[in-house]
């Protein structure tokens, strides 16, 4: 096997899911750090941790090959005062103990991957936002993040590597985004959502885990780093190739004030909806990372061919 060791922090979900299992074949070890104890799967074994205190979960650390933290509560909700404090300390509570960890360890691991967001980046339709010319938004949203990010450099860790993975939307098969616009586009709402002019950052589910690994092997590369398709669209065409590639040739739209009633219902909020993300992975790209899907298009089709 080529890896020793993987470590996925708060692993327990959609996305560490999907790493586990682009990691098994290619680690001796995948372990997952969770609340939940679960039976091992092969060579993927949990390991108990609360995200606050140190304890034997440590050792899981030691020779690690890379550490990724998923660390975070849902922000698919309404954003209550209790509901961000959530957010808020679900992200940098783990984050901070990981770095006071791995800042006193003997064999650290080499490359640490904080998973945040790109949604960092402001509301854009004038231009498309990178590492190195993308400017900041302002918002809840975006403090999270920032205080994410500096929680994650500011600690001291000379001998791990560390990159704020700012990932977009993740298109994938269950449990993500996909699944909830196919849902719409059965049942007749696939249209537009807003204008439909906003762009969304999007991510095939095999990027994303594939990435993790190319960032492993380019140790030349840390500090921030976009994790986006390198061919981002806008909503209504997003829709419109659900739509087509599902069959069903029309969708009814969905304007903004109809968002603001169901995301209070459901409990969300219509920025996860509205916001533009027009992101771009400049130095993935850069880097000469092969991306698996570029185009939504083929995104779109793979993961319906395959859906169970």
């Amino acid at each position: 096997m080529k890896y020793n060791k993987i470590v996925l922090a708060g692993g327990n979900g959609y996305l560490g899911g999907v790493l586990a299992e682009y990691y098994r074949p290619l680690a001796n070890e995948v372990i997952i750090l969770s609340r939940k104890n679960k039976a091992a799967h092969g060579n993927i074994q949990t390991v108990l941790w609360d995200g606050c205190t140190k304890g034997e979960w440590i050792k899981s650390l030691d020779g690690a090959d890379l550490l990724i933290n998923l660390c975070g509560k849902n922000v698919n909700c309404r954003y209550t005062e209790e509901n961000k404090a959530g957010i808020i300390n679900s992200r940098i509570v783990p984050t901070a103990l990981l770095g006071t960890v791995i800042a006193g360890m003997d064999i650290p691991p080499k490359l640490w991957i904080n998973v945040t967001s790109a949604t960092i980046y402001r509301h854009a339709e004038d231009r498309p936002q990178d590492e190195e010319t993308g400017e900041i938004g302002y918002g809840f949203s975006i403090d999270v993040c920032r205080q994410w990010e500096e929680t994650f450099f500011n600690t001291n860790t000379p001998r791990t590597r560390k990159i704020a993975l700012r990932m977009g939307i993740v298109l994938g098969r269950k449990d993500a985004a996909f699944p909830r616009l196919l849902n719409l586009v059965k049942c007749g709402l696939g249209g537009k959502q807003g204008d439909g002019q906003q762009y969304v950052a999007w991510v095939h589910e095999q990027d994303a885990a594939k990435c993790t690994e190319w960032l492993m092997n380019h140790e030349k590369l840390d500090g921030v780093i976009n994790c986006t398709a390198p061919e981002p669209v806008k909503n209504a065409q997003l829709m419109s190739i659900i739509r087509d590639a599902y069959g069903l040739p029309f969708g009814l739209p969905a304007p903004a004030w109809l968002l603001e009633i169901g995301a209070e219902i459901i409990g969300t909020e219509t920025e996860l909806i509205l916001k533009s993300r027009w992101v771009l992975p400049k130095r993935l790209l850069d880097s000469g990372y092969p991306f698996l899907f570029s185009k939504a298009e083929h995104a779109v089709k793979d993961l319906l061919s395959i859906r169970t």
